[in-house]
């Protein structure tokens, strides 16, 4: 397997809260990557950093063939991007398909209409392509009935597979995942980790934002531990979890595993 994802030596900070301090990883191409930590520990930043939704204050990110060093993301005197620096941050996010906390599906449009939008609008793919193929991904998390409901029509765990079959529409070449189960009722965090084990077993790479400590066992092939913008600890979860080295590892699995 080839390295598919670098992240050298990344940083965020907002106003004097330095929330990223410097954090490095790779990920290679058809694996699975976990990323745990307690809140407020950076975990979501990072995410969000990898497809340029947040902007690291410095940092190289690499997906593929497209790198951006976001050192030299600066602004013009208006606070807008050079057209160059625009059209890099645009081809970065080309490279991945996010799946968010809470949906973040249009309400005014069908589940369909949710999962074409983006092939349709941003890459520019017919309509009638674009809608067999997304008629294709709902069948494939399980939603081909659901097709032309509206996301008030169906449950959260159907919306965030709806937002599973978004992400995947634009052909990423990694799929972000944030905290996708942690909204949802209990019964229903079954069916979206189901689609997401299904992915992983049919080679894509994935970079998830997870408190499911079950799941990262079970599919993870490394797991970050995360705590203080920095990855404290890093390694197949046979090691991070079922055997962690670090004091700040450990004392985060013990909480996080005591009985209530």
């Amino acid at each position: 397997m080839s390295t598919l994802v670098t992240v050298e030596h990344l940083a965020k900070s907002f106003g004097d809260h330095q929330v990223l301090q410097d954090i490095s990883f790779g990920a290679e191409a058809g694996t699975v990557t976990c990323i745990i930590g307690p809140s407020g520990s950076g975990k979501t930043t990072l995410l969000r950093s990898l497809n340029a939704l947040e902007i690291p204050d410095r940092g190289i990110v690499t997906i593929g063939d497209c790198t951006v060093d976001f050192a030299t993301i600066t602004p013009g005197p208006r606070g807008r991007l050079p057209k160059a620096q625009r059209e890099l941050l645009a081809a970065l996010r080309a490279k991945s398909g996010m799946v968010y906390q809470s949906h973040n599906l249009f309400p005014h449009k069908t589940a369909l209409e949710n999962v074409i939008e983006g092939p349709v609008v941003v890459q520019g793919e017919a309509v009638a392509e674009a809608t067999v193929r997304g008629r294709e991904l709902l069948e494939r998390v399980g939603l081909s009935a659901h097709a032309d409901k509206y996301p008030f029509q169906l449950s959260g765990g159907q919306q965030q597979r709806v937002g599973i079959a978004r992400a995947l529409a634009g052909r990423p070449s990694v799929v972000l995942f944030d905290e996708p189960t942690s909204a949802l009722d209990p019964e229903l965090v079954g069916d979206v980790l189901g689609v997401m084990k299904s992915l992983a077993a049919e080679g894509w790479t994935m970079i998830v934002v997870t408190h499911e400590l079950r799941f990262a066992q079970q599919v993870a092939d490394q797991v970050l531990f995360i705590d203080g913008g920095l990855v404290v600890e890093s390694g197949p979860p046979s090691e991070v979890i079922a055997n962690p080295q670090h004091p700040r590892t450990q004392a985060f699995l013990t909480r996080l595993l005591e009985p209530i």
